[in-house]
């Protein structure tokens, strides 16, 4: 084979290369820019729809009203109690969760045999694949009852229910955080 040859496959070779390399380049920043586009589009959708939803709902009503009623032609839309719900939950479920996941983690990490682990571990996994619905339906099944019976004066709806419903359900989260920690 003389030098001309190899020389010639070497460039054939480095073409065929590059020029996988340039279409792979080119999907690449395909996937990359309609990503930032829908992201945008995204983006300008919410701008849009909130800009109309403040020219028929005022503002400061909005963010500072206590009521959420949408009832009848004029519906009052107050966030305030949702936004004290959500923290609310946030709060309590976050004293539910912190020192039962994190004493979970401890004894996992440091004091639980191998056999312990083995068998704890897989169920804070599993306690961890549960659909929300079913801890919803839980709390609202059993939880809400128990607490009625309790005679803490509940409603069917309360926010302890949820509360104590959404600290279970992050215990594992809040295990594995701090197991890894």
């Amino acid at each position: 084979m003389s030098e001309t040859s190899i020389e010639a496959d070497l460039t054939r070779s480095a073409n065929a290369r590059n020029a996988k390399e340039r279409l792979y380049h080119g999907l690449l920043f395909g996937c990359a820019a309609l990503t930032v586009f829908v992201t945008i589009s995204i983006i300008v959708t919410l701008a849009i729809d909130t800009i109309e939803f403040f020219r028929m709902v005022d503002p400061f009503s909005f963010f500072t009203g206590t009521r959420w009623v949408l009832r009848g032609e004029n519906p009052i839309l107050g966030i305030l109690p949702l936004v004290s719900a959500t923290l609310t939950v946030t709060i309590v479920s976050a004293l539910v969760a912190i020192p039962i996941g994190t004493a979970a983690a401890v004894y996992l990490s440091e004091y639980a045999s191998d056999r312990m682990r083995s068998v704890l571990k897989p169920a804070l996994e599993i306690l961890a694949g549960i659909p929300t619905v079913v801890y919803g339906f839980f709390a609202l099944v059993y939880l809400t009852p128990w607490l009625q019976q309790l005679g803490l004066g509940v409603s069917l709806f309360n926010l302890l229910s949820a509360s104590v419903m959404v600290g279970i359900m992050i215990i594992p989260m809040v295990s594995s955080i701090s197991e890894d920690a």
